[in-house]
């Protein structure tokens, strides 16, 4: 399938996997970070609402992008299975000319089995790698894995089988994501999954927190109030995941992990977290940052 793109540069669109429950009254921070990149007052979004059991949550989604200023958005609304495959060329249609793609939060077992395999993925696929970024919260988040957390139980310790895995989106492969993380205590699940196939680096996105991926250079930076877990099993010389019982915990040994708060980044090649620039920290929203202070005083001074 060819589709033309309104990107001059053809390069992949960055990624934006939200935690769940991002600030949609306030400062709306991780909201405009979408609505900026996806082209700010030129943006054209598709909002998909596959996830939610509540008809009302694409609209919902509509108004706050134009509240903020989107020059059009529009939601595809596919509930089912029968309704995705029904609906492949009105989703061509809208999304052929997007900038954005926002995808909501829910179920993403309703994600994957309603879209899975069928010409809305392939379309959305085709526009992220033609440039439109896309954007997942909660359920959306996960689904954007080509490993996607399916379900699992919540506890800070890897248990055989406390997780399932799904196919996902695909446009993450080698990402594991979870999300509403530190909220729901989803650390253990994370490492059990990552106990499967440690190749993969997982991510675990607390709620109001953003991980963003620059498709074309690797990088992933966070925005947010929250943190995003990294770990990374690469290293993982032990586990006995594969001998213990159900429900046993599962030993691992040799994994990494990383905290990322707003501001650090992390390379994903290389698998090396950085730290923000130090006028970049902020220990509250309200608190000046270092260049602030460093303003003032030399206010003072004058």
């Amino acid at each position: 399938m060819t589709l033309s793109s309104p990107f001059p540069t053809g390069q992949p669109g960055a990624l934006i996997a939200i935690g769940g429950a991002e600030d949609k009254v306030r400062e709306r921070a991780i909201l405009r970070y979408f609505l900026e990149v996806a082209g700010g007052p030129d943006a054209s979004i598709v909002v998909i609402a596959t996830a939610s059991e509540v008809p009302e949550t694409g609209e919902r989604y509509a108004d706050l992008f134009y509240s903020l200023n989107a020059d059009s958005v529009e939601v595809l609304r596919i509930a089912s299975r029968e309704e995705a495959l029904a609906s492949g060329a009105e989703a061509r249609d809208l999304l052929e000319f997007a900038t954005g793609a926002f995808i909501t939060g829910g179920s993403q077992l309703r994600l994957s089995s309603a879209l899975g395999g069928t010409a809305i993925a392939e379309t959305i696929q085709t526009r992220h790698q033609a440039g439109m970024v896309v954007a997942g919260t909660s359920a959306g988040a996960a689904f954007l894995s080509r490993h996607m957390i399916a379900l699992g139980d919540s506890g800070a310790t890897p248990r055989r089988r406390l997780v399932h895995l799904a196919p996902g989106l695909g446009l993450a492969p080698e990402l594991v994501i979870d999300q509403h993380f530190r909220r729901r205590d989803r650390l253990g699940r994370l490492l059990t999954a990552l106990s499967y196939s440690p190749g993969l680096l997982g991510l675990g996105i607390d709620e109001n927190t953003a991980a963003v991926v620059q498709s074309v250079n690797g990088k992933l930076t966070v925005i947010g109030e929250g943190a995003v877990t990294v770990v990374d099993a690469s290293g993982l010389n032990y586990t006995d995941s594969h001998a213990v019982r159900r429900g046993q915990p599962v030993a691992m040994l040799g994994v990494r992990l990383d905290i990322l708060t707003a501001g650090c980044t992390y390379d994903l090649v290389t698998r090396v977290g950085s730290a923000p620039p130090p006028s970049a920290i902020r220990l509250r929203d309200d608190e000046p940052t270092t260049e602030d202070l460093e303003r003032q005083a030399a206010k003072r001074d004058a």
